[in-house]
């Protein structure tokens, strides 16, 4: 894998994270979670940016948003009961499907 496809993927991890956190923020109202979101946010678009550099803007964005829905639907799923329903997962494959699809373009 490829410098640039790396940062792409840990950029995606670091938006799931500040997703998470507005959560746990309750609208922000409690600071620890509330800097995380800020921080988590700040890292994930300074290291999509320096993947940018290398991968076409276009994928390099798309996949980082779709790793970080995947990844918020499914934490939503484990840490919050949301719904798992039969239709959220085949969402949820069709996320994973375009991203597959995007990456091999």
């Amino acid at each position: 894998m490829s410098r640039a496809w790396a940062l792409v993927l840990l950029a995606g991890a670091m938006e799931i994270l500040w997703a998470l956190g507005l959560k746990y923020s309750e609208g922000f109202t409690r600071l620890w979670p509330t800097a995380a979101v800020v921080v988590f946010g700040f890292a994930s678009f300074f290291v999509l940016a320096e993947a940018a550099k290398t991968l076409p803007l276009g994928t390099a964005y798309a996949v980082w948003v779709g790793i970080g829905a995947l990844g918020t639907a499914i934490a939503g799923m484990i840490l919050f009961a949301e719904p798992a329903t039969t239709l959220r997962f085949a969402g949820i494959l069709l996320i994973v499907a375009g991203i597959v699809v995007l990456k091999l373009a």
